[in-house]
């Protein structure tokens, strides 16, 4: 190198593609199974200047309070933080709180140990969980025990822990589960069935992801494994030597066709709750009206701020709308909105439910809780979760957090609020 430099732009990631090549298209493939990427990484995808107004806003208590007043009057005492009720149902599903678990898809972080830990502590919170794409075709749908494939084995795990009556298991199916019958499988299984008859199964339509919008689903994987997927997958070298790319297919869709997929689903499945999971697309408010009015429960909103699995690293901060625009766009929602991207303490989550999402999806943060502390861990990051929602919704004087709307939330740059002209008058009147 002669010593030449380039203040003002990414030097380093520049001279790895000089280097790499078509494999510095995305983060290091050493990292595979080990990082989980996302917006705001500048080593892995530059300065791009990208904010996420969801964290710039502010929770703004009022003086007056009417609703505390009438809460007062309910309990005959001051309520306090504990006295928030956070219970609500999510996608056709009792839950405890406004949580779930978003889905894992196939990647290899999920695949194993952590997946199942993640399935059994979200049954014992009793908050549902979703089961993301191509976990069969990856990995087959093997009945025994002993030899389960690791939907099955979530599935179960979740099953064993969750109390009656609470939860409920959401399986994912793109282009390539389709294939494979996925749904049919899973819907037919008799060790599912408990699930399925209390009402606490559901399949959610996969049209997109928030980490990259547009992509279908992305893993890297070995030489002998691109063998072994290529038949069901398509599988591309440009992640440099004995490394290789599998994708997924996005899938086409307009109105007709999602709102023909929708009642398909109702239809086949008639026991089976119906989510439909959108990325942070420009006209996403259309696309979850549409959905909603076909029927479906619950319509997902996957906001531009990263995911579990492998995205370019173009993707992770300049594709895709944020989720405070997303939920702006959509406004008060028609049915249940649900809402994940960079969740994982209550300041955000209660930001979120104040726009007009039903509940929040953890998605990174359930993983790396159950890498933390396999038995504890996200049960310990939901518990956190929900005693600052309870603080927070107190603090706004309501105690319900379907009770929170936008009047909740400050933005910067607004513009003042001006004063009320009965304010006027008192102070332009003579003393």
């Amino acid at each position: 190198m002669s010593g030449v430099c380039a203040p003002g732009l990414p030097e380093g990631l520049i001279r790895q593609r000089a280097r790499e090549g078509t494999a510095a298209v995305f983060p290091p493939v050493d990292t595979y199974g080990r990082q989980l990427h996302g917006a705001g990484d500048e080593e892995l995808s530059g300065p791009s200047g990208c904010t996420d107004e969801l964290d710039l806003a502010r929770l703004v208590p009022p003086v007056f309070m009417p609703r505390r007043l009438e809460k007062l009057i309910d309990l005959g005492r001051e309520p306090l933080h504990d006295d928030v009720d956070l219970e609500t149902v999510i996608g056709g599903f009792r839950s405890p709180l406004p949580v779930y678990v978003s889905a894992f898809g196939s990647t290899r972080v999920a695949s194993g140990d952590a997946g199942i830990a993640a399935s059994r502590q979200a049954g014992r919170l009793g908050i549902p969980m979703v089961i993301g794409e191509n976990m069969v075709p990856v990995g087959g749908y093997r009945r025994a025990e002993a030899a389960q494939s690791p939907i099955l084995a979530r599935l179960r795990a979740y099953a064993q822990e969750c109390p009656p009556g609470v939860g409920g298991v959401v399986v994912q199916q793109s282009t390539e589960d389709a294939d494979s019958e996925v749904w049919n499988l899973v819907y037919s299984d008799t060790s599912v069935r408990e699930l399925r008859d209390s009402g606490r199964l559901g399949f959610e339509l996969k049209t997109g992801q928030g980490a990259k919008p547009g992509l279908g689903g992305m893993t890297a994987v070995d030489a002998e494994e691109a063998a072994r997927l290529a038949g069901q997958f398509a599988v591309r070298e440009v992640l440099g030597p004995d490394r290789w790319l599998r994708c997924a297919t996005p899938g086409t869709f307009t109105e007709e066709i999602l709102r023909q997929q929708v009642r398909f689903m109702r239809n086949n499945f008639p026991r089976a709750r119906v989510w439909v999971k959108f990325h942070p697309g420009r006209d996403v408010a259309s696309a979850a009206t549409t959905a909603w009015q076909a029927g479906s429960d619950a319509v997902t909103v996957d906001g531009a701020q990263g995911g579990t699995g492998w995205a370019p690293r173009a993707f992770l901060d300049q594709v895709g709308l944020p989720l405070a625009e997303c939920l702006r766009r959509i406004g008060r929602p028609e049915g249940c909105l649900l809402a994940t991207g960079r969740i994982w303490e209550g300041g955000r989550a209660v930001r979120a439910l104040a726009m007009g999402a039903t509940a929040v999806g953890l998605g990174r943060a359930a993983l790396l809780a159950v890498d933390e502390d396999p038995e504890d861990g996200l049960t310990r990051l939901v518990e956190a979760l929900a005693l600052e929602a309870r603080l927070l919704v107190s603090a706004v004087g309501k105690y319900r957090a379907d009770a929170l709307t936008d009047e909740d939330l400050w933005w910067p740059g607004a513009t003042p609020t001006t004063v009320s002209p009965a304010r006027t008058a008192s102070i332009g009147s003579p003393a």
